[in-house]
């Protein structure tokens, strides 16, 4: 994907800002299981929904709103210096400037504890915590994020264990292969990669005896929503067996 975005995508100071109640007033877009869809906003800005994604848009003369209620979605937006961009997810006050970054929620699952992430794609954010929040540190102060470099949050919430990661140009590419409608693995846990894949499909990959298999590890670039294929190749190269079932698949040891 470039990131040399149009003009009208340029250099705009945009903010993302909980709400404890947001308005559930506008527009709802959304995306079934393994589907992808492009949306642009009446203002020229242009939102990207992964799969099983939901966002309410509402704009107005004075500002742009979206919550992101489920999912993932890619946001690329129009400059307007006289209507900041609000965004909404999950508890956590994020202040952005730039055009170009993403906003994944989700719930947790075993070892993949994250619920909400925040990629930058271009531009700088400062995050903070949205004072009165039930659950966030006294004090924590605010979490400033430039191009290139994700934050995550952990199931919690908690301000204080905001996790911030550098990532590089290949990393980001990894982060929006599902707008080719490809999952990018680069040695992730097995669990990770099934609970990624899963997203995509409504039969599951079930990893039967997940203790025995929990230090295997999936590198490698898979179609969303071929589950069968992930599981083969996954089977030849850890010596597993795939077992098809009709409302799953079973990843097993031999």
């Amino acid at each position: 994907m470039q990131w040399a975005l149009a003009a009208v995508f340029l250099a705009l100071a945009s903010v993302l800002v909980l709400a404890l109640q947001p308005s559930r007033t506008g527009e709802v877009y959304a995306t079934e299981v393994g589907e992808h869809r492009v949306v642009m906003l009446a203002d020229g800005s242009r939102m990207s929904l992964n799969t099983a994604t939901k966002v309410r848009a509402s704009l107005s003369s004075s500002q742009r709103l979206v919550e992101v209620e489920a999912g993932e979605a890619l946001f690329e937006v129009a400059k307007d210096a006289s209507r900041p961009f609000l965004v909404t997810a999950g508890e956590t006050a994020v202040k952005a400037t730039g055009t170009a970054f993403l906003v994944r929620l989700l719930p947790s699952m075993q070892e993949v504890s994250t619920s909400l992430e925040v990629t930058l794609i271009e531009g700088q954010v400062v995050l903070r915590p949205q004072e009165g929040l039930v659950g966030l540190a006294a004090g924590a102060g605010p979490v400033e994020m430039t191009a290139g470099e994700r934050v995550r949050f952990d199931g919690a919430m908690a301000a204080s264990r905001f996790l911030k990661v550098r990532v590089d140009r290949s990393s980001l590419d990894r982060a929006v292969a599902w707008t080719r409608g490809e999952a990018s693995f680069d040695d992730v846990t097995l669990n990770e990669a099934v609970a990624e894949m899963n997203r995509y499909s409504s039969k599951p990959i079930v990893i039967v005896h997940a203790d025995r298999l929990k230090a295997l590890r999936v590198s490698g670039l898979f179609r969303t929503g071929d589950s069968v294929s992930f599981a083969r190749a996954v089977a030849a190269l850890h010596g597993l067996d795939v077992r098809e079932h009709s409302d799953r698949l079973e990843l097993a040891p031999r």
